[in-house]
């Protein structure tokens, strides 16, 4: 997809640089802009390169160009949501003030008592712990097969310090965080502390997040979301000028194709609920429309995702607290919702024939992404069985809603290794998992492949047994 990326560190912007960037997409005569998952923006296909001395401090990464990776904060959470207490947003602030030189590889920094932004998505994740200023450290750097931890709590001041120093030994291909605390050791001297107790995460419920809602005793903050993720440019640049009028100075963008105005003035909110009146914007979705990750500019997933919460809404399913996310088949992808549904590839020699989509729909342990553990549930279904598929886990959720906590330590990253028996099919990908059979074929779970009958053949594109290719998988969610 060529499109054009504004790289807005931390999701957090100011009315006047939106107001900016607003104006020079008007200028080329959009119409229209996104926002993208790692909290960027996202400009339409033929967005045309900006001229370097009209760029200022603007970053952008534009089509087929690699350069730079945004910094994704819960900075947006703070305030609003459950949080760390010494976690502020102006320590938010700071820290990415720290960052003078655009990252090449993907950062998060969160609080991990909140749900609005994912932990565990980046390949430097930093995350806040109990102990004041310091932050526990989780590494996957992109030719990784898993996650390690770093051995040592980070000092907030040493945070972008060591990043680059990771940044720089990429050279010398570290395989091991064992390696990477060695050379970092040897380089830097950093106010590190011992790791005393592992990073407990209890799982919440994710939040409602859109709408006019209390802060403090006199202030409020808003919430927005466009169902197509396509923001309206007259509207935003409006917008800015209230953010102004109203002494607002920050925009926070979230990872759900959605914005964030905090500090709204008690005695505005009147104002602000007659101007969102006048442009006609619905603030008033329903969670079950609120919780999806799609990809930005993919027709498809917006038309499935339109599908399925009007047939959930229909059945009057409750998904509160779940999240759904649609993506094209990469299993090198980091998910980061609770349920997730992939599109098959079509194997290339049958491209030219139309035939049905097929999905898989996995889902995570306990149905909470922070387990980075991700469990097959169905393979190669058609887009009517998803509903159905999608209100039997929303049940299984319920059933097992409970106090699960994950405690993410050294020895319990290493126990995520979880070896299994499966076979794959070379020409379309398909994986035949003995632990969930093959009900298409009328094969029961527990059925070894080496068992199946001589005659069978792959689901999607009919390939013989003795084709298919023996995997040693790691655990599911990264094959």
């Amino acid at each position: 997809m060529e499109l054009t990326r504004l790289i807005v560190k931390g999701g957090v912007i100011s009315p006047g640089e939106l107001r900016e960037i607003v104006n020079m997409a008007l200028e080329q005569g959009l119409d229209t802009i996104s926002f993208g998952s790692r909290q960027d923006i996202i400009f339409p296909k033929g967005f045309n390169a900006i001229d370097k001395t009209k760029m200022g401090k603007y970053h952008f990464v534009y089509p087929n160009d690699k350069s730079g990776n945004n910094i994704v904060t819960s900075y947006v959470s703070t305030d609003i949501f459950r949080n760390t207490p010494w976690l502020t947003g102006n320590k938010f602030l700071y820290l990415l003030e720290q960052f003078k030189e655009q990252p090449n590889l993907k950062v998060n920094i969160t609080d991990p008592k909140q749900q609005l932004v994912p932990l565990f998505t980046g390949h430097i994740n930093f995350i806040a712990s109990d102990h004041e200023d310091y932050w526990f450290l989780y590494i996957r750097l992109p030719k990784w097969d898993k996650m390690e931890m770093y051995p040592v709590l980070i000092y907030s001041w040493n945070i972008a310090e060591v990043y680059y120093a990771i940044e720089k030994i990429l050279e010398e291909e570290p395989d091991s965080v064992e390696m990477i605390f060695q050379l970092i050791s040897d380089t830097l001297d950093t106010n590190n502390r011992t790791i005393d107790k592992p990073l407990h995460l209890p799982f919440y419920p994710f939040p409602y997040y859109e709408g006019m809602n209390k802060l403090g005793i006199d202030q409020y903050w808003l919430g927005l979301y466009w169902r197509n993720n396509l923001y309206d440019l007259d509207f935003l640049k409006k917008m800015c000028d209230l953010c102004f009028d109203c002494k607002i100075g920050k925009i926070c963008i979230t990872p759900w194709k959605s914005f964030i105005v905090k500090g709204i003035p008690k005695e505005r909110k009147l104002d602000w609920e007659k101007f969102l009146g006048k442009k006609g914007i619905n603030v008033r979705h329903s969670l079950l429309e609120l919780n999806w990750h799609l990809p930005v500019a993919m027709e498809w997933a917006l038309n499935l995702k339109t599908f399925l919460v009007r047939t959930l809404d229909q059945f009057d399913i409750s998904t509160y607290g779940l999240t759904f996310g649609i993506l094209e088949y990469n299993r090198d992808g980091h998910y980061f919702t609770s349920i997730v549904i992939e599109k098959n590839e079509l194997p290339k020699d049958l491209e030219s024939i139309k035939i049905r989509d097929t999905y898989n729909v996995l889902f995570a342990k306990n149905f909470d992404p922070n387990t980075r553990e991700y469990i097959v549930h169905t393979q190669d279904v058609d887009k009517l069985e998803l509903p159905t598929i999608l209100i039997e886990l929303s049940r299984k959720y319920f059933e097992e809603l409970g106090n699960s906590i994950i405690e993410t330590s050294s020895s319990a990253t290493k126990k995520e290794k979880k070896v299994q028996e499966m076979h794959q099919c070379p020409e379309c990908l398909t994986v035949y998992n003995s632990e969930y059979g093959d009900v298409s074929q009328g094969i029961e779970k527990g059925i070894l492949f080496k068992d199946l009958p001589a005659d069978y053949c792959c689901s999607l594109c009919e390939s013989p047994k003795i084709n298919f290719i023996a995997l040693t998988g790691e655990k599911l969610g990264t094959l």
